[in-house]
């Protein structure tokens, strides 16, 4: 019964945590209809950099979420202006999306394992104190709890920004109909650069706090990670940033199950999900079809 209470309370938390993981692939999904397949890939790249300002400076990872924020929203400018403008005017932008995005991924690998080697690093879960903290009489590491309540924070936000400013409105009528928005007089351009920077900022976010969740951070964890918030979203619901919060907490029930009980099938249960899922309800569990045929 104890295993049993842990392994639940366990699963809500790793949910909290995967929720956080396909949060920014899902905005920007949602808003563009394009997969970034280089998404696993900005987890990693915030998993380094908490990593560097760690033991270079001894910045607790709280405090590098600021650093990231700015960091990564700057980087999302240019990088959406390069790119999606273009493939917006394609004839087939999401197939081509796909392309772009899965050579951006080959290419932040391949320069981060030049830049800093393909080594596993890691930040100790200590820096959240060594003590514990229990729910229910089960124990959990102080880390757990700092990355819990990140996430849900992250949650909240995204929550306000989309129900209570005029951006978060735009962002909502282009999420459900980009040609009426275009109509109704939004700019199209400036709000979906927006959500592209606010998808790479959640992305970087998670990544500081992966070594808790996950373990620890290598050059190479991008696809897996693109996968497994692929599998989220499409748990929830495809192109509803909110309805990710739901995927999160049912795979990381899930995954927290299968390792508990059935290790030797854990690895594989993002792809079955996947399988499964697209098969029987392509538009996720809580969610409407997002594009018509």
């Amino acid at each position: 019964m104890d295993l049993l209470a842990y392994t639940i309370i366990a699963g809500i938390m790793y949910g909290i945590f995967f929720g956080l993981v396909g949060l920014g692939l899902n905005i920007i999904f949602g808003v563009m209809r394009m997969i970034n397949l280089a998404h696993g890939d900005f987890i990693m790249l915030g998993a380094f950099l908490a990593f560097w300002l760690f033991y270079l400076f001894g910045i607790n990872p709280l405090l590098v979420i600021p650093i990231a924020t700015t960091v990564f929203f700057l980087i999302g400018f240019p990088l959406y202006y390069a790119f999606v403008p273009r493939l917006s005017k394609s004839s087939d932008p999401e197939m081509l999306s796909f392309i772009l995005f899965f050579g951006l991924s080959q290419v932040i690998e391949a320069v981060i394992i030049l830049a800093f080697g393909n080594n596993q690093r890691s930040i100790p879960s200590t820096v959240f104190g060594t003590s514990s903290f229990s729910i229910l009489g089960q124990s959990f590491p102080k880390a757990w709890l700092a990355t819990t309540l990140v996430a849900f924070a992250a949650f909240i936000i995204i929550y306000w920004y989309f129900r209570h400013t005029r951006l978060g409105y735009a962002t909502r009528a282009i999420m459900s109909n980009r040609e009426e928005a275009l109509i109704s007089g939004i700019d199209i351009d400036r709000v979906s650069a927006i959500a592209f920077c606010l998808g790479l900022v959640f992305a970087s976010v998670a990544g500081i706090f992966s070594y808790f969740m996950i373990g620890a951070a290598y050059p190479s964890m991008g696809p897996d990670l693109t996968t497994v918030s692929f599998a989220i979203i499409v748990l929830g619901s495809l192109g509803s940033p909110l309805g990710t919060v739901i995927g999160g907490l049912l795979y990381g029930v899930a995954v927290m199950f299968m390792q508990t009980y059935f290790s030797s099938w854990a690895n594989i249960l993002p792809y079955i999900l996947l399988i499964v899922i697209m098969l029987l309800k392509p538009e996720g569990l809580f969610g409407k079809a997002a594009r018509s045929a």
